[in-house]
């Protein structure tokens, strides 16, 4: 009974000591894991204060310092660490409905982002354009990555999808103001005019945003956030960048390539009312179409003028010359931006005779990939866009807005090549060795000589006061975000 008694007692004991370790091992990692899970709080309060202001690449407009905290967006690390919400007493909230194509469509986002940023306004997910000639019926979310338009600008303006319940049954009965407001307006009108009518009203809705904020004489604050907004804030969706990094890869495999935006298509023939190289029977298609469209206010014109005046996009028979004369590769790829050629094959012989290498994103990718795109033109933009944004050579032959928005990008993007073609020029030049009064060394030293100055290098843009609608578009060159435009060192890029 003794022995037994003892091995009993050594079992509790060797029990109660396996209990104990056991119970200090538990105590042991629960202390571990509370002291980690303090170290994380601190962390993460740490990262919401000073993180954002690393990450976010742009400092909080009119913020107090701002100027010192121009850095670098990481964009990988953006999309993980939110910067911290802007705190603000809401003077009302703003709807937009956009008007245009893509990029008219895009620029007035930008801007319509800064004006609510400086009225201290909730802004609400803007409306796009479905009743011009495209007829596309793209909501805003079809195009751009909505949940990162909100959140990256979170520390700037509030966003939201939809106005809340009782202010959106209000607007379902027409209790709002709407308007459109003055083109090329100082940020002071929406200041002295827009302002009261948001805070007696709550709610104002702009029917027309395209052009409605001044190009300069802006704060420098405004100039940055409408950059921040273009650059950062206005991604394409997943289901477009994947499709455009597709388009990338198959061009990329096979070498260098340009894009040509090569704006021949009939609805802007017609617009424009230019048909160089037009038979009679498509003149008078052209005509009809244009008389038309009662929002193409402009109805008699004469053609050959217009083409005089460089005011014309290039036909693609100049464009060949042009692209010669300029001694762009033949073995080039030059991928085509843009709707249907009017004309077809026939008007693109010259071009494709010239530079056999031709594609398109019809013929670089399958019905099926295409398919979901199909019948949205602002889809397809923004399809084109990302390509041309990645090109070796960017090549507009019109100075429209995509070709605009397009070359202030690839500013921003380390001053990428962008031949910038002087029309007026190139037509007289053209018809002058047309007529043999040039020989072809004479017209592509002509051509070159003209052109060597509008390569997309830095520049100043052309102020004219008096006659906004002339003088150089801010989205064609934001100077103000561009590192190489800073003499003094103050402005910083927002790109690494």
């Amino acid at each position: 009974m003794g022995l037994k008694g003892s091995r009993k007692r050594i079992e509790r004991l060797r029990s109660s000591v396996a209990l104990k370790s056991r119970m200090k091992l538990w105590m042991i990692r629960a202390t571990t894991l509370v002291l980690l899970g303090t170290c994380f709080v601190q962390l993460t309060a740490v990262g919401e204060v000073w993180g954002p202001r690393v990450l976010k690449g742009w400092p909080s407009s009119f913020a107090q310092d701002s100027s010192k905290m121009d850095v670098k967006l990481s964009t990988s690390l953006s999309d993980q660490v939110l910067p911290p919400k802007r705190v603000y007493k809401n003077n009302g909230y703003l709807m937009i409905s956009c008007n245009g194509g893509l990029n008219q469509m895009r620029a007035a986002i930008c801007d319509m982002v800064a004006i609510a940023r400086y009225l201290n306004v909730t802004l609400i997910v803007p409306e796009l354009d479905k009743t011009s000639f495209w007829a596309d019926p793209s909501e805003f979310q079809d195009i751009f990555d909505v949940d990162h338009f909100i959140s990256s600008l979170r520390d700037e303006v509030r966003i939201l999808k939809e106005l809340p319940p009782r202010l959106k049954r209000r607007v379902e009965l027409g209790m709002f103001y709407t308007m459109s407001p003055i083109s090329w307006s100082d940020i002071s009108y929406y200041r002295n005019q827009i302002l009261p009518l948001i805070q007696k009203h709550k709610v104002v809705h702009l029917n027309r945003t395209d052009a409605r904020l001044a190009n300069n004489g802006q704060p420098l604050e405004i100039q940055k956030l409408r950059c921040r907004v273009n650059f950062g804030a206005l991604r394409f969706t997943s289901q477009i960048e994947e499709l455009g990094r597709r388009v990338i890869k198959l061009l990329r495999q096979k070498g260098p390539f340009l894009v040509l935006h090569l704006r021949y298509e009939m609805d802007m023939l017609a617009f424009s009312g230019c048909t160089q190289g037009c038979n009679e029977e498509e003149v008078e298609e052209l005509t009809k179409m244009r008389y038309a469209y009662p929002w193409w206010k402009e109805k008699i014109i004469d053609s050959d003028m217009k083409r005089k005046d460089g005011l014309c996009p290039l036909s693609p028979e100049e464009t060949a010359l042009t692209l010669r004369a300029l001694d762009i590769d033949r073995d080039i790829q030059i991928y085509i931006a843009a709707g249907e050629i009017y004309g077809g094959a026939r008007r693109m012989a010259d071009l494709s005779a010239a530079y056999p290498k031709v594609v398109r994103k019809e013929t670089l990718l399958g019905p099926s990939d295409l398919g979901y795109f199909q019948n949205h033109s602002s889809q397809m933009a923004a399809l084109d866009y990302l390509v041309s944004l990645e090109s070796d050579i960017f090549v507009p032959t019109y100075d429209g807005n995509m070709a605009k928005v397009v070359e202030g990008h690839r500013r921003f993007l380390g001053f990428k090549k962008t031949i910038l073609l002087d029309r007026r020029i190139l037509v007289d030049l053209i018809d002058r060795y047309n007529h043999g009064l040039l020989n072809w060394s004479e017209f592509s030293i002509e051509v070159k000589r003209v052109h060597a100055d509008r390569m997309g290098n830095p520049t100043k843009r052309t102020v004219i006061s008096d006659r906004p609608k002339e003088e150089d578009y801010f989205y064609s060159n934001p100077e103000e975000c561009l590192l190489s435009s800073d003499p003094y060192g103050e402005l910083s890029r927002l790109s690494s």
